[in-house]
């Protein structure tokens, strides 16, 4: 009888219930100790790496290595199978004559692996020996802050991922590698993508508007995997956001006048004033950032003199804001009488009590506000709010990590500039 054979009938002595294919034998990759039947053999069970007895943890960018203990035996190995906690295959090469397999890619850090081979003899006869270990845990993570909080958006609400690590655009590989990690899913699906605002922050948005009354699950996998040099995914919470219905607000400003849609249907047209000349209202599609009660106003935290014609202060009412530097949607009872006819604000859009009562009653975080016939500058598409919806869809899949384009022909981002608000 071969000492392959003989290896075999001590594996059926070790696991007698198991016939020729083996059973899962664990131990940590260098504690074959644990399977006795094996280990006077002379050339079965393999030997696994990273060396070292009694040794618990491996370092994630160690290689994992099989090989025979005796090529002349007559045995080969046929497949290695290297799995980590969440079943990721990590890839390796077997050598052509089948004595030997080593991992070509780093290990999941702080995660138990299963190493599983199956060899067999010059009759073709199987064997299987497999072994688990653990990695030691990342030395440097990146962590991921999703946003918005869970919750219910509008139609235009972008999610947004923060990394406790920058990556720059140098950094083309370890950015894939990242924005793999970062799931997001939808119910009902839909064509979306992410996009590198800058060596932090990404965004992710459909091509068109989220549908209404979806539900999107932000998440991100692969913790543990190496994304750098020594650098490795780390924590994320993850992020449920439900899609309301499809609220939109259109300002024409040449025509002072709003004209509000739910689902597509218009359900108010409400006169308006938006920025008089010097002050112009910003064209193009904003979403709605937050609500307040009152805000108070005063052009001084702006840069307008206290004693210029232009100074304001003044308690706001019904206040929706769609940029960071004070664009609001808010009440004017100041200006009833310009509103739909002329514009006389300071860069925020104005109306009536009544209607901006209305308005904020309605409208809610995420929700599409765009002005049109403005004479004021576009909307910036980065860094004063969310401007994303103005670029379009191949500009915006083009900032993705994983489209066919290159990263350099996304839109850089752009400086938030403060503009007057309105009273």
């Amino acid at each position: 009888m071969s000492r392959f054979h003989k290896a075999l009938n001590g594996l059926l002595i070790a696991c007698p219930s198991v016939v020729l294919a083996g059973c899962g034998l664990f131990a940590s990759p260098a504690d074959t100790s644990s399977t006795p039947a094996f280990h006077n053999a002379a050339e079965w069970p393999p030997r696994i790496g990273p060396a070292g007895a009694g040794r618990r943890d491996v370092g994630p960018d160690e290689p994992v290595t099989v090989s025979l203990r005796d090529r002349d035996a007559g045995i080969r190995l046929t497949d290695v199978t290297l799995t980590d906690a969440a079943g990721r295959r990590l890839a390796g090469d077997l050598s052509p004559d089948g004595s030997r397999w080593r991992s070509t890619g780093s290990l999941t850090a702080g995660s138990r692996h299963t190493v599983r081979v199956d060899a067999e003899d010059g009759n073709g006869v199987p064997a299987r020996w497999t072994t688990r270990f653990a990695t030691a845990s990342a030395g440097r993570t990146v962590n991921v802050t999703f946003g918005p909080a869970t919750g219910t958006y509008g139609v235009g609400q972008p999610i947004t991922a923060e990394l406790s690590v920058p990556f720059g655009r140098e950094k083309a590989r370890a950015r894939a590698l990242v924005e793999r990690a970062l799931t997001v899913t939808s119910r009902p699906r839909v064509e979306g993508s992410w996009h590198w605002i800058n060596d932090r922050e990404l965004h992710y948005r459909p091509r068109n508007y989220w549908p209404a009354h979806a539900r999107v699950d932000v998440r991100a996998e692969l913790r543990g995997v190496k994304v750098g040099d020594g650098l490795h995914m780390g924590r994320a919470r993850p992020v449920s956001v439900t899609i309301g219905s499809r609220f939109e607000a259109v300002t024409d400003a040449g025509a002072h006048s709003m004209t509000v849609k739910r689902d597509g249907k218009v359900v108010r047209v409400i006169p308006v004033t938006t920025g008089k000349p010097g002050f112009y209202t910003r064209n193009g599609i904003k979403v709605v950032l937050d609500k307040r009660r009152s805000v108070r106003m005063r052009g001084t935290t702006i840069g307008i003199p206290g004693n210029s014609p232009d100074a304001f202060d003044l308690n706001v009412r019904h206040a929706v804001r769609v940029t960071r530097s004070g664009e609001f949607l808010h009440a004017a009872p100041w200006s009833t009488g310009a509103q739909g006819r002329a514009n006389v604000s300071h860069g925020c859009t104005g109306m009536s009590e009544r209607n901006a009562a209305w308005f904020f009653e309605n409208v809610r975080e995420g929700d599409v506000v765009e002005v049109r016939n403005s004479r004021g500058a576009r909307m910036a598409v980065f860094g004063n709010g969310y401007g994303d919806w103005n670029l379009p869809w191949a500009t915006w899949h083009a900032g993705s990590a994983l489209s066919a384009g290159p990263a350099s022909r996304s839109a850089p981002p752009a400086p938030a500039r403060l503009r007057p608000q309105s009273h």
